[in-house]
């Protein structure tokens, strides 16, 4: 595997494209350094700590991971590249939705053009509302539902709301258009490796909290001190949910498919078999996002009612509060729900995306059938019934993988931020990205006659079979 990275960089084009994306995430992680002018960097901190030791730390957390670090810092990349993405999740559910978007897609080159144009206009509406509502967020710290004296800004107004919401547009497009450098140029998909190495630079923190834990001796789930045997348990398990999240990553059900023996002239051409893999893990980390977001609101409408009713219905007021700790992140009814959001939004996008039956038109027009199952309807059925049956038991996977860290935070008492890399989004999303760039790195390897990253076979693409 030594040799391989080697050789990454005696093929000239490969080389320049690695070089080129090491260049394009250094500017990235300098837009997410440098902070919004007007915010006191001091008092900033002084509320995230708060909010680290409550019990919405693991969702600020989960905001700050996909931003790279820059919202606690409150840089200029604060909202990171998740509009971007937000906006193809959106253009993508839509899809199938609307007409005029599934005609561009069958245009070819031409109508992907057009959508990534529409994207990227969407992408500036939902940074201009995310940006208002974050520059709000620092005039207004209780938005976020932590209580607290903090004044933030240091000349609150209309000024710092138009400059803060005109820099953070700025700042997330800038980063936009660098992961299209990166997708265009270099190497792997642009904004997934921006996600990606944002996660992976919270890592060396996390580890050095993890010694700090077993030098000073912490307490660990309450009844007893941090010791090398905890530490070393946690490096164990970090491993085995790596490895955990390569099998779901990778993981695919193959359907053996066969073609018809096609004549030509006198003789006939023998029929082929190959395979239709049907990914286990569908649906990505979409299911891990969505749920988030989903359970982000329940604990701001209930503080909202409390405020409306303090006054007027104070009994209505301490009923609601009652309500609170049920959907406090962390808590059993936050897991029980979150998981069940996985499930649910795992089989939305299958049935939004997977379509069972063009495949099996698409099938039938050439010439393939799966062995044992009639073409048409049958096909169309069979495929849906072994879709669902992968859908329900990969969902399963991923709720055990996206809820570990908030059950190893809650019985080790450790902070989410060492947590969070024990399964979850920010796991995932790394494995599936570091898979995706190392195979193409790979692809250009053996095309220049050099050994891959595994002596035997070599990676499999995430979005099919070997």
């Amino acid at each position: 595997m030594i040799s391989a990275y080697v050789n990454c960089f005696k093929i000239p084009e490969l080389r320049q494209r690695i070089l080129f994306t090491l260049g394009i995430i250094v500017l990235c992680r300098l837009a997410c350094t440098i902070p919004v002018p007007g915010v006191d960097p001091a008092e900033l901190a002084r509320m995230f700590d708060a909010m680290n030791k409550g019990a919405a730390g693991g969702l600020v957390g989960m905001f700050d991971m996909f931003s790279g670090g820059a919202l606690q810092k409150f840089a200029v990349g604060a909202l990171g590249i998740m509009p971007y993405i937000s906006a193809s999740i959106v253009i993508q559910l839509m899809t199938p939705v609307i007409p005029q978007l599934e005609k561009l897609v069958r245009e070819g080159e031409t109508g992907r053009q057009k959508i990534s144009q529409y994207t990227r206009y969407l992408t500036l509406v939902i940074c201009v509302i995310q940006g208002g509502m974050l520059a709000k967020t620092m005039l207004n710290p209780s938005m976020m539902g932590f209580a607290g004296d903090y004044k933030l800004v240091l000349s609150p107004g209309i000024p710092f709301l138009l400059i803060t919401t005109l820099l953070l547009t700025a700042g997330t497009i800038f980063m936009m258009w660098l992961g299209e450098q990166i997708t265009e140029r270099g190497i792997g998909n642009g904004a997934s490796i921006i996600i990606t190495v944002g996660i992976v630079d919270r890592m060396p923190k996390a580890l050095q909290d993890m010694f700090n834990n077993l030098l000073i001796g912490g307490d660990l789930a309450g009844s007893s001190n941090f010791t090398l045997v905890h530490f070393v348990g946690l490096l164990v398990m970090f491993f085995a949910c790596c490895a955990a999240t390569v099998l779901l990553t990778q993981g695919v059900r193959k359907i053996p498919v066969k073609y018809a023996r096609a004549s030509m002239g006198r003789q006939g051409a023998a029929g082929q078999t190959s395979y239709m893999p049907l990914r286990v893990n569908f649906s990505g980390v979409m299911p891990l996002i969505f749920g988030s977001a989903v359970l982000m609101f329940p604990p701001l409408l209930l503080q909202g009612l409390v405020k409306l009713f303090s006054k007027s219905a104070p009994g209505v007021s301490t009923l609601i509060m009652g309500w609170a700790p049920y959907f406090s992140h962390g808590s059993t009814t936050y897991l029980v729900l979150y998981g069940s959001t996985i499930v649910l939004f795992s089989f939305f996008w299958v049935a939004n995306q997977f379509n069972p039956v063009q495949i099996a038109d698409d099938l039938q027009k050439h010439g393939g059938f799966i062995p044992g199952v009639r073409p048409g309807q049958p096909t169309s059925e069979f495929l849906d019934q072994s879709m669902t049956r992968i859908t329900f038991a990969g969902s399963l996977f991923l709720v055990g993988l996206a809820i570990l860290p908030m059950i190893v935070t809650d019985s080790f008492k450790i902070s989410y931020s060492i947590s969070q890399f024990f399964g979850g989004t920010s796991l995932i999303i790394t494995v599936g990205v570091m898979l995706d760039t190392m195979r193409q790195i790979e692809t250009y390897l053996l095309n220049h006659h050099y050994d891959g990253f595994l002596s035997k076979g070599h990676l499999r693409s995430r979005r099919g079979g070997s």
